[in-house]
C-alpha cells in the first residue's frame, strides 16, 4: 500500500515562514512528478507547486518568488518551503505524487492527507 505523509502544518503569523515535508512510502516502483496543492474553505483544489523527477519546477502565480519547491529522491520526499506567508495562503495543503507500483504499472496519482496552515493577520 501506497501512502503519503505530510508534516509540518500550522499557525503562523502573516510574514512568518513554514515548511511542509511530505513523504511516500510503501511499496511501488517509481516516482515521477510530485507536487502540492491547497484548498481554501469554499474554494477548490489547485496547484501550488509542482516538480518533476529531474527539477523542473512550476509555481503558481500567486506563490512566486515566495514558495520553494524542493524534493530528495533517495527519500522519496518533496518538501514545501514557504515564505512571507499571507492570511490568504490560510488552506489544507495536500501532497501529490504521480507513481507506478510496478515497472508495468500505469501511472496513477496518489494524494497526502492534508495538513492545515493558517496565517493570522
Amino acid at each position: 500500500q501506497v501512502q503519503l505523509v505530510e508534516s509540518g502544518g500550522g499557525l503562523v503569523q502573516a510574514g512568518g515562514s513554514l515548511r511542509l515535508s511530505c513523504a511516500a512510502s510503501g511499496t511501488f516502483f517509481s516516482i515521477n512528478a510530485m507536487g502540492w496543492y491547497r484548498q481554501a474553505p469554499g474554494e477548490q483544489r489547485e496547484l501550488v507547486a509542482a516538480i518533476t523527477s529531474s527539477g523542473t519546477t512550476n509555481y503558481a502565480d500567486s506563490v512566486k518568488g515566495r514558495f520553494i519547491i524542493s524534493r530528495d529522491n533517495a527519500r522519496n520526499t518533496v518538501y514545501l518551503q514557504m515564505n512571507s506567508l499571507n492570511p490568504e495562503d490560510t488552506a489544507v495543503y495536500y501532497c501529490n505524487a504521480d507513481m507506478r507500483r510496478r515497472s508495468y504499472s500505469s501511472w496513477q496519482q496518489y494524494w497526502g492527507q492534508g495538513t492545515q496552515v493558517t496565517v493570522s493577520s
